[in-house]
């Protein structure tokens, strides 16, 4: 018996064998070496593979054509300072105290998007900048202007006069897949190590990332564990086809330096803002006009529902594109344009996607139906003090309301005005937070957005806002008019 296996046993084994060299023999042998120009015009050779095939084998041709679209970003900042010692005042007179300014350099990455000398960076990377120098992965250098800049995402486009420069194709990060394998390149901790590329996976989409600095409002990030440090910021998230799939924006970590945790910005929310920037220099956005919650176990119970899926309306603004549409209170939301939501930042990422004016077909569940309708989503772009359709006021970037009486007696307030959402302005730079309540202005009670925007206008230099957040903490912030 002992014999008889192991002859069935080797019997299988070879035909095992003979199939895989009959399967083998018959798939198209992918090419060795593709010939291009660089942007001085020298042929370059990259290895590479089919590309009519689907299986990339390696990282190779991914690395190797997208590092030459990646560049190395050093801006300087004249930052202004003043000198208050009292005794060193004394001694040397009031010219002592006058304010200084001194240079500081920093240096980030960006991502050619355009032969024609458009890079797309982060904010951070360049916001202050007096003077912008981009030296690409041939070693040419550039003198480069700022386009235009969108804090909200923490997107910027930068230009360079000149033509012919080799670009990343865009993919679609709604397609990415969890476990994909992604390659991050840019120049972390500086010159020294430029275009360097790194690997990993995606660990996580749609991610609200755990936020130290109030920096960032969005809250769709690609998590990855390809390792980002600083210098890395506006440099490319790339596919295995050498697609880029995101912008390397920022890392969680108590130290600085790398830890485990990078994230980036989804490319399809970077295709929207860069060209918003490159045809108006400031971001055109979509509001749906609704405040949400994401559907949990209780709600789901509550509602009959037959799936815990999808965001649940808490809010519909009066006179906004989701009123216009028949959306109500308590809605489930479970697809927008037939991509399913499973959260308010998965909602917060496909609005994103549109500008004002444009429909999308919405898929929600009323009382155990689920239905469709139509949406034409509203501008967001208004100027101080101009009311919207959906009643709320304008004010730097944020749409404010007074807040109701349920939501001030669960924080323990009298009055005050709700923060009901915010775009790119100095509220959003500043650190404001949607749902926050606004309490004082320059130390002077408001309880309607007209308040808040008349004691802002009385302000001669800087405005003050005192206030609680959604967590029931005060916050204080302020920035110059």
């Amino acid at each position: 018996m002992k014999k008889g296996f192991l002859t069935v046993l080797l019997s299988v084994v070879a035909g095992g064998i003979t199939a895989y060299a009959v399967v083998k023999a018959t798939q198209p042998e992918p090419s060795t070496t593709t010939i291009v120009k660089d942007a001085a015009g020298n042929a370059v050779e990259y290895r590479t593979v089919n590309l009519a095939d689907t299986d990339y084998p390696d990282f190779t041709y991914a690395a190797e054509s997208a590092v030459e679209a990646v560049v190395y970003v050093e801006v300087t900042v004249r930052q202004q300072y003043q000198l208050n010692d009292p005794f060193f005042r004394f001694f040397f007179g009031d010219e002592y105290g006058q304010p200084q300014s001194r240079e500081q350099k920093g240096s980030g990455s960006g991502v050619i998007i355009r032969p024609d000398g458009y890079i797309v960076t982060n904010n951070h990377v360049v916001n202050g900048a007096t003077k912008i120098t981009v030296t690409l992965n041939n070693n040419q250098q550039y003198d480069a202007t700022i386009v235009g800049t969108d804090p909200v995402t923490d997107v910027a486009i930068i230009k360079v006069d000149a033509t012919g420069l080799p670009t990343i194709p865009m993919g679609d990060s709604d397609k990415l897949r969890l476990g994909e394998w992604v390659l991050a390149i840019g120049s972390p901790l500086g010159a020294q190590l430029r275009s360097t590329i790194t690997a990993g996976i995606v660990s996580a989409k749609g991610r609200s990332m755990p936020d130290y600095s109030g920096e960032f409002k969005i809250e769709s990030f690609i998590q990855t564990d390809a390792a980002v440090n600083p210098g890395n910021s506006g440099g490319a998230l790339v596919n295995k086809k050498g697609e880029l799939v995101g912008i390397n924006t920022a890392i969680v970590s108590q130290t600085g330096s790398y830890t485990g945790y990078s994230f980036a910005v989804p490319v399809n929310i970077v295709k929207r803002v860069a060209e918003d920037l490159m045809d108006f220099g400031s971001v055109k956005r979509a509001v749906l006009g609704i405040s949400m919650g994401t559907v949990d176990k209780k709600f789901a119970d509550e509602m009959k529902l037959s799936a815990v899926s999808g965001v649940y309306i808490n809010e519909v603004l009066k006179g906004s594109a989701a009123d216009k549409a028949g959306l109500k209170k308590n809605d489930v939301i479970v697809a927008i344009d037939g991509q399913k939501i499973t959260d308010a930042s998965s909602v917060q990422a496909k609005v994103g996607n549109y500008h004002p004016g444009d429909k999308a077909t919405v898929t929600f569940i009323r009382e155990g139906k689920q239905q469709e309708v139509s949406v034409v989503f509203q501008s967001s772009n208004l100027q101080n003090g101009e009311a919207d359709a959906d009643g709320t006021i304008a004010f730097y970037g944020a749409r404010l309301k007074a807040a109701n009486p349920e939501t001030l007696k669960a924080r323990g307030l009298k009055g005050g005005v709700e923060i009901v959402s915010l775009a790119s302005g100095k509220m959003a730079e500043a650190g404001a937070q949607a749902g926050s309540i606004i309490v004082y202005v320059n130390g002077e009670a408001v309880s309607k957005p007209e308040d808040v925007v008349a004691k802002a206008k009385k302000a001669s230099r800087a405005i003050y806002i005192e206030g609680v957040d959604q967590n029931g903490r005060t916050f204080y912030f302020g920035f110059g008019r």
